[in-house]
C-alpha cells in the first residue's frame, strides 16, 4: 500500500496515463488522478515489479498491468493505493471518505432498511451511515473487477461490527444470478477505522 505525499499530487504521469486525461479536465481531476497514479506505481515496486502505467477504463476505474490486482482511492486531502499479485489474491479494494454525518436523502439512498435500523442502534460519535457508505464503495471496487457489472448500493447488505473494526456484506441473491461470470463473490469481508476526519474500509477477496 502507498499512501500520497505532498508532491505527488503534482508529479509525473507516464504517457499512457496521461492519455487518459482530457485536456478539459478540472485542476481537482488532474491532481487526484495523478496522486492515484503515482502511489499505484509506488505499490507495484514494493511487489517487486517495475512501476508500469495504470491507465483509466472508459468508466474511470483503474486497468492494471496484467499479473496485477489493485485499488485506488482518493478524497479531499488523502489518496491512497494498493496493489497484489493475482497469484495471492482474487481481487481487492480499498476507499476513502470524510468522516461526516450524511443527509437524510443519501442514507435513504445507500441505506437498506434493515441497515438502517441496526445504524442507530450503534455507539454515538461515528458516523456510522458514511461508515456504510464507505464499506459499499469498497465493495464495489472488489466486485468490479472480478465480475465486471455495477453494483447498486442496495444490492449489498452491510453489517459491521464497532467492536473489531470489521464489516461483512451480502451481495443480493438476484445479482449473484445474473452474474455472467461463474463463483461471483457473495460475501465480501473487510475493514474499517475512523481517525484523522476520514472514514477508511479495505477488503480482501481471496481467490476460490
Amino acid at each position: 500500500m502507498a499512501v500520497a505525499g505532498p508532491d505527488d499530487w503534482t508529479g509525473q504521469l507516464l504517457a499512457a496515463e496521461q492519455a487518459c486525461l482530457s485536456e478539459r479536465a478540472v485542476e481537482g481531476r488532474r491532481r487526484d488522478f495523478t496522486a492515484g497514479r503515482v502511489c499505484a506505481r509506488r505499490a507495484m515496486t514494493t511487489l517487486g515489479l517495475p512501476p508500469a502505467a495504470v491507465v483509466a477504463a472508459a468508466d474511470r476505474s483503474p486497468v492494471w498491468p496484467s499479473g496485477v490486482v489493485g485499488t485506488i482511492t482518493h478524497t479531499r486531502g488523502y489518496c491512497a493505493a494498493a496493489a497484489a499479485h493475482v497469484t495471492a489474491v482474487r481481487s481487492v479494494g480499498m476507499d476513502a471518505e470524510q468522516h461526516r454525518e450524511l443527509n437524510e436523502g443519501v442514507r435513504r439512498m445507500i441505506c437498506l432498511p434493515e441497515e438502517e435500523e441496526r445504524l442507530v442502534a450503534l455507539p454515538g460519535g461515528i458516523s456510522w451511515p458514511a461508515v456504510l457508505f464507505s464499506a459499499k464503495e469498497t465493495v464495489y471496487k472488489v466486485w468490479h473487477p472480478v465480475v465486471g457489472t455495477w453494483l447498486d448500493f442496495t444490492d449489498a447488505h452491510v453489517e459491521l461490527d464497532p467492536d473489531a473494526g470489521t464489516f461483512t456484506a451480502r451481495i443480493a441473491p438476484a445479482r449473484l444470478a445474473a452474474a455472467p461470470v461463474e463463483d461471483p463473490p457473495g460475501r465480501v469481508h473487510g475493514r474499517f477505522v475512523v481517525a484523522d476526519g476520514l472514514v477508511r474500509t479495505a477488503a480482501v477477496l481471496p481467490l476460490r
